[in-house]
């Protein structure tokens, strides 16, 4: 996808996910309660007082490195950080679920796919139809699956996070949890944070405006501040980009963010699939190629079958599978369309949510 120019980028943005890749954070994966995230708040406040960020080591390493590299003033910088808070809740959120119960296709649709948000999708839809008209035409993503997107990340607009950007990112990016991938993760989310305060300085905007969820992705589509530099588009034509504020915005970069991700206009998304073959090791080196279509139907034909007329030989494929605890496993096989969303969320389940939500959305608003 084409880089905002800075000039026009955000007057008033408040910027996800994903997946980088909307972050593989996975938050429409991980649910924790409002007890929770309330007691680990309630919990920590008295210790944010006492963090001085400007004073860690690896925090002047990154100050000194957006003085070198990006122009900003050490002493500006060194102040804000100064009034950055730890966000303890965000670092929490940000831990792997304990191991549970196996994965549940059909629960996790359920939670997506449900009246509330068909039918604020329908009134979504009804309100921004020609906006989303012209976002199919211009970028070839279908109007549900931009609704449907839409949706399962913020149930259009309602939920798009309260935590101080600035908050959230500096946290991970310096005391991120004690995982395997912490110095991965880290990385990340120090380039995050320089996108946000890059960000920040082109729109001319009070840093710590900027409202999101706890991994730092803001507004209707929960973008992350990189994915806002590179991906996102001024498309109601205000001069400014602005996903918090403008749906219209957050209609054109969705679709923006896709078709740069892969996204082939025409193509179907997915096809049902049933398994014809109990080659378990065939299976699970299909299973693991990886987020791309790579084989042609022929080839997976000896695996899996489709009664689906709509598949071309030439088509690039992948096999998808969607546990659903201790019954039968669903298998889908699937094109780059549906690998573009993934790009969004390393998450079959969500990539599968989206095609679901916005398909039942416009079946509901057809027979209004």
């Amino acid at each position: 996808m084409l880089i905002a120019r800075p000039s026009l980028l955000l007057s008033g943005l408040m910027l996800l996910l994903a997946c980088s890749l909307h972050p593989d954070v996975a938050a429409a994966d991980k649910k924790v309660s409002k007890k929770t995230a309330k007691t680990t708040n309630s919990t920590s406040s008295q210790q944010q007082e006492n963090i001085h960020f400007e004073q860690w080591k690896e925090v002047e390493v990154f100050i000194s490195q957006m003085v070198n590299l990006h122009g900003f003033d050490e002493e500006k910088l060194r102040q804000l950080f100064s009034q950055v808070r730890h966000a303890e809740s965000a670092k929490q959120l940000m831990k792997p679920a304990p191991p549970g119960k196996p994965k549940n296709w059909k629960v996790y649709r359920s939670r997506f796919v449900e009246p509330y948000r068909i039918a604020a999708g329908v009134q979504f839809w009804n309100q921004y139809a020609e906006a989303l008209e012209r976002a199919e035409r211009q970028y070839g993503v279908p109007a549900e699956i931009i609704v449907g997107l839409i949706g399962v990340e913020t149930i259009f607009g309602k939920h798009t996070g309260s935590f101080r950007v600035l908050d959230a990112l500096t946290t991970l990016a310096f005391d991120y949890p004690d995982t395997p991938t912490r110095v991965t993760r880290m990385q990340y989310f120090r380039d995050e944070l320089m996108h946000m305060l890059l960000i920040a300085r082109e729109s001319q905007v009070d840093p710590f405006a900027f409202k999101g969820s706890y991994a730092g992705a803001i507004g209707w589509p929960q973008f992350m501040p990189g994915s806002i530099r590179k991906y996102a588009v001024d498309f109601d034509g205000d001069g400014r980009i602005n996903l918090t504020n403008s749906p219209i915005d957050a209609i054109g970069s969705v679709a923006h963010y896709l078709a740069e991700h892969g996204w082939k206009p025409g193509v179907p998304v997915t096809f049902p699939a049933t398994l014809i073959s109990d080659d378990k090791e065939t299976l699970r080196t299909v299973l693991s190629q990886g987020l791309r279509a790579s084989y042609t139907y022929q080839e997976l034909s000896k695996l899996a079958s489709s009664a689906s007329a709509d598949i071309a030989p030439q088509l690039k494929l992948g096999l998808i599978d969607l546990q659903n605890g201790e019954e039968a496993t669903e298998y889908w096989i699937a094109t780059d369309n549906f690998y573009a969303i993934t790009q969004y969320n390393r998450s079959y389940f969500y990539a599968m949510s989206v095609i679901d939500l916005g398909r039942v959305i416009r079946q509901a608003r057809e027979q209004m």
